[in-house]
C-alpha cells in the first residue's frame, strides 16, 4: 500500500544495473538478495493486507536473514502495535507505535505542533552505521506521519528528530534497517540512503 513505485524508481536510478521488482508473489520476495518493505496509510488497513495475502510469513522471514529496509509504515509494522488500531503488527521489534499528542489544554499556542508531520526535518545520528555513509549528521529528510514508534529496546534507535519532542525516526538491528521518513523523496540524501542499502551485506 502506499509509495511502491516511487521507492521503486528510486532504487532503480541509484541501482540501474540491479533488478528491482515490485511484488506480492512470496516466491519471488523469498529469492530476493534484499527486501524493502514500503508502507502509507494505516497500520490496521496494512496489517489487514499482509495478513490476508499471506505475505506475513515470507516478510518476517526477509527480515530475519537478509538485509531488510522498512520505509515510514514498513517501519511502524516492525513493531509490537501501534495507539492506530487494535491491529498488532508483525513483533518483530519490542515496542509500540504512538500518536503525537496535539492536546490544546496540554500546550500552549507556541508549543503546539501540525499533525500529520509533513515536510522537511533535519536527522540526528544516535549511533554509526553502513547506510549512514557519505550522509552529514543532521541532513534533512522528508517525514509525512501522525505516529512515531517508542522501541521497547534503546539499543536499536539509530536516529532521532525534535519535533514536540525527541523521538525515534530510523532503527538499525542486525540485518534490519528502518526509517520514519521517506528516502525516496529526500532528494541526495535519501538517494545516498538507498544507495548504501543496495550496496549493505546486513551487518552493522
Amino acid at each position: 500500500m502506499g509509495n511502491l513505485r516511487s521507492v521503486a524508481k528510486a532504487l532503480r536510478h541509484v541501482a540501474p544495473e540491479e533488478s528491482i521488482v515490485v511484488s506480492d508473489d512470496p516466491d519471488v520476495i523469498a529469492a530476493a538478495d534484499r527486501v524493502v518493505l514500503p508502507g502509507q496509510s494505516a497500520m490496521p488497513d496494512c496489517m489487514r493486507c499482509l495478513n490476508d495475502s499471506g505475505l506475513r510469513q515470507v516478510v518476517e522471514q526477509t527480515a530475519r536473514d537478509r538485509p531488510f529496509l522498512g520505509i515510514c509504515l514498513g517501519l511502524q509494522m516492525l513493531f509490537e502495535g501501534s495507539d492506530e488500531g487494535p491491529t498488532g503488527g508483525l513483533g518483530i521489534l519490542p515496542g509500540r507505535v504512538v500518536r503525537f499528542r496535539s492536546d490544546p489544554v496540554t500546550f500552549s499556542a507556541s508549543d503546539r505542533v501540525k499533525v500529520p508531520h509533513m515536510g522537511w526535518s533535519p536527522v540526528d545520528r544516535v549511533r554509526p552505521h553502513p547506510l549512514w555513509h557519505g550522509i552529514e549528521d543532521h541532513s534533512r529528510f522528508y517525514f509525512a506521519h501522525s505516529y512515531f514508534p517508542e522501541p521497547g529496546d534503546p539499543a536499536v534507535i539509530a536516529a532521532t528528530i525534535d519535533y514536540q519532542a525527541t523521538f525515534t525516526c530510523a532503527i538499525a538491528r542486525a540485518n534490519i534497517f528502518a526509517v520514519q521518513f521517506h528516502p525516496e523523496k529526500s532528494h541526495r540524501a535519501g538517494l545516498q540512503l538507498l544507495s548504501n542499502f543496495i550496496g549493505w551485506d546486513g551487518r552493522a
